[in-house]
């Protein structure tokens, strides 16, 4: 849905085949940041020096002389994407220790490179409020109110949208984190509340709360912003719900639907307030 991309191979002047792939720089980030697609070049370099589990960056242009579009050519990953594990427990730990290894890498000169993180419901202002499964405006509200929200945390590098379509499995073993086009640097829990939404509309809330379980377990971050940063993940999808279950479908999840999406952004939204009445 955000950015195209496209799996070639190369044959190189010694004979190796090697499979890469070619993805455009999405509207999204473009409009936060025109350069992305070098800012993410440079950042999956940094990355991939530190020892994490990104693919190489072989080459970026944002020239339009080829492609229209800003573009990043990058290593292949043998593995997949997995929707619907055998054990999601096991799933949402591996999970979550996958995201607390990222929070730990220290702040590199390519992640300098990254803005400082912008709350995403200022972003969702100029969405109109269209067959939402919450009271936006009572959201925003409440964030708006609250902000800036307190600094509990040192800034950790986030990678903006980890969810089990952005991690590559090879068996049960987590071989690539893709997609890093809205990396930022903020508080951790910010891409905790992100991935808790997700893991609830595809594996429920028990999956939910152990995954953030395992993740406080691995790391010694101060959770007491979490039911904001969960109100936050909420506005991101509010406005297109129906454009993101369409693709569950193809991914081999047609039980994951508009409705039961919906459901789960309500009972998500709920919690996060009776949280912050207590």
């Amino acid at each position: 849905m955000s950015s195209g991309m496209t799996a070639f191979e190369i044959e190189t002047s010694d004979g190796e085949i090697k499979r890469l792939v070619r993805r455009n720089s999405s509207g999204y980030a473009l409009r936060d940041n025109p350069r992305a697609a070098a800012v993410e070049f440079a950042l999956l370099g940094a990355l991939r020096s530190s020892g994490l589990p990104v693919p190489t960056p072989y080459y970026f242009d944002e020239s339009a002389e080829i492609f229209p579009e800003p573009y990043l050519v990058i290593e292949y990953f043998d593995g997949k994407p997995e929707f619907a594990p055998a054990d999601p427990m096991e799933f949402v730990a591996k999970m979550a220790a996958g995201l607390a290894e990222i929070h730990r890498l220290p702040r590199s000169a390519a992640v300098a490179l990254l803005s400082d993180y912008a709350p995403i419901f200022v972003r969702q202002r100029e969405h109109p409020q269209t067959r939402n499964s919450i009271d936006l405006k009572e959201v925003r509200s409440i964030l708006e109110r609250a902000w800036p929200l307190r600094q509990l945390n040192q800034p950790a590098l986030l990678h903006g949208d980890y969810w089990a379509g952005n991690v590559v499995w090879n068996e049960d073993r987590i071989v690539g984190v893709i997609d890093w086009e809205e990396a930022r640097v903020g508080d951790p829990v910010i891409d905790v509340a992100i991935s808790r939404l997700d893991i609830l509309w595809i594996l429920g809330i028990d999956a939910m709360h152990e995954f953030t379980r395992c993740y406080r377990s691995l790391t010694n971050f101060d959770f007491g912003d979490l039911p904001f940063w969960d109100l936050d993940a909420a506005l991101r999808p509010s406005f297109n719900i129906d454009e993101w279950a369409s693709a569950w479908p193809s991914l081999g999840r047609p039980d994951v639907t508009e409705a039961t999406m919906r459901a789960g952004h309500a009972q998500f939204v709920e919690r996060a307030l009776l949280a912050l009445t207590r």
